[in-house]
């Protein structure tokens, strides 16, 4: 009899929270349709969102193209199979579709638009990275003379996207220039296949954190995850990728491996300056280490700060670029976009990049938070994406400014009730399709 009450109680439970989950998903609807007509009408009254689309850096256009059966075939793969396959296969066979599975869906999406306006170039445009590499002839040089050309309005300043980022991400692209990937299709393939490592770093991370089971569940959300829509093909995907490796780093081995996290979340520092903010996850990571020592954090903050010598010796100081940063912002679109329309429209925005999925799923990993120590990763990456939002450095084109923390976001999915996973996942392979078919997106 106590066995029957006490299963009683817990189907009760069960439908309390996945009520609790409606509550949230309703709530999320809500303020995405707010954004969206309180955008429409902002647009029309002439205020500067600068963005046709609000809250998404984007235009209306509905379409199709020959990428749409392929990304519904890999959405309906990857949720009628993924989800269970995903559970029981060996772990290496896991990781090794994993990848594969997310360039897929990256590259089906990209195709919805077509190959040259979805992938080729994407990167071409004045405002992007390509159009400087061109110009540097000489490597020597860049680091000491960069911060010279990032304000505005002076000759020789730097395009808008080169300009908003420390030199590591033009140095990207002029690296795969060099070494004879130069181009629109070379570099938005390296957006895609480095990009889709995420989902590949995030698991193995949550395994190394002594959550295997965690790790599986939160495969198939990664390989189907709405931000791809702007992973293919934006730089943002590579920055997503590095920052996802580096967190990694911390945590599957000992002190010599944390340092290398470190050298690549130093580098990170210098792809975006919002990426100071990645301490909070590289933090609650190494606090979620088993047996977790002060030699782990050492050796990542030794790594961190070999990397930020070494550059600023090579002439690049990253407070002074910042601070033009700053100002350069100002001189642009942003001194119109008015923060009181984008401070809560920019999760509007979040939760099309990161799925419906997320604000359940948050919902759970604060709930959680005592019982199941997982919970603090997702809960960080959340911390740094308020830290973003209010500070007034993100005002719009966070769907994609914002993957590296989004793809963190979506580890909370693993606190799910696996019977509902399946539905959930549907939910994001729609959200990713809808927003992709409606709108012409912009990286």
């Amino acid at each position: 009899m106590a066995a029957l009450v006490e299963a009683a109680a817990d189907r009760a439970r069960t439908r309390r929270l996945s009520r609790a989950d409606l509550v949230v998903l309703g709530a999320e609807a809500v303020l995405v349709a707010a954004a969206g007509v309180v955008g429409l009408l902002l647009n029309r009254r002439g205020v500067g969102l600068h963005a046709d689309a609000a809250p998404l850096y984007a235009t209306w256009r509905p379409h199709v193209g020959w990428g749409t059966p392929a990304a519904v075939l890999v959405a309906v793969v990857v949720t009628g199979w993924g989800v269970p396959w995903a559970r029981t296969a060996r772990w290496g066979a896991v990781l090794g579709a994993a990848w594969p599975a997310a360039v897929a869906w990256t590259l089906a999406l990209s195709m919805v638009d077509g190959w040259s306006a979805g992938l080729v170039q994407r990167l071409t445009v004045q405002a992007e990275y390509l159009t400087e590499v061109p110009g540097v002839t000489d490597l020597g040089a860049l680091l000491p003379g960069f911060a010279d050309r990032i304000l505005d309005f002076q000759p020789g300043s730097w395009s808008t996207h080169t300009a908003g980022h420390p030199p590591g991400a033009l140095l990207v692209f002029v690296l795969l220039d060099r070494v004879g990937l130069g181009g629109g299709t070379a570099a938005g393939l390296a957006c895609v296949l480095i990009g889709a490592t995420v989902v590949v770093s995030v698991a193995v991370t949550l395994r190394a954190l002594g959550a295997p089971d965690a790790a599986r569940a939160v495969v198939p959300f990664l390989v189907l995850l709405p931000g791809a829509v702007w992973t293919g093909a934006s730089a943002d995907g590579i920055f997503a990728a590095v920052v996802a490796a580096g967190v990694a780093l911390l945590v599957v081995r000992g002190p010599v491996v944390a340092a290398a996290g470190g050298l690549l979340l130093g580098c990170a520092l210098y792809l975006s300056y919002g990426f100071v903010l990645v301490g909070f996850l590289a933090l609650a990571a190494i606090v979620l280490r088993p047996n977790a020592r002060p030699a782990a954090l050492l050796a990542a903050l030794a790594g961190v700060a070999t990397v930020v010598g070494g550059v600023t010796l090579a002439g690049f100081n990253w407070w002074t670029g910042y601070h033009l940063v700053v100002e350069r912002y100002y001189q642009g679109w942003a001194a119109e976009r008015p923060y009181a329309y984008w401070v809560w429209a920019n999760l509007a925005a979040l939760i099309l990049s990161a799925g419906p999925v997320v604000g359940p799923a948050l919902r759970r990993a604060v709930g959680a938070l005592r019982t199941h120590r997982l919970a603090l990763l997702p809960l960080a990456a959340a911390l740094a994406v308020a830290v973003a939002d209010l500070s007034g450095m993100s005002k719009a084109e966070v769907e994609r400014i914002w993957l590296p923390f989004v793809v963190w976001l979506l580890a909370a999915t693993a606190l799910l009730p696996p019977h509902t996973r399946r539905w959930w996942l549907a939910g994001q392979a729609a959200t990713a399709l809808a927003v992709n078919h409606l709108l012409w997106t912009v990286s």
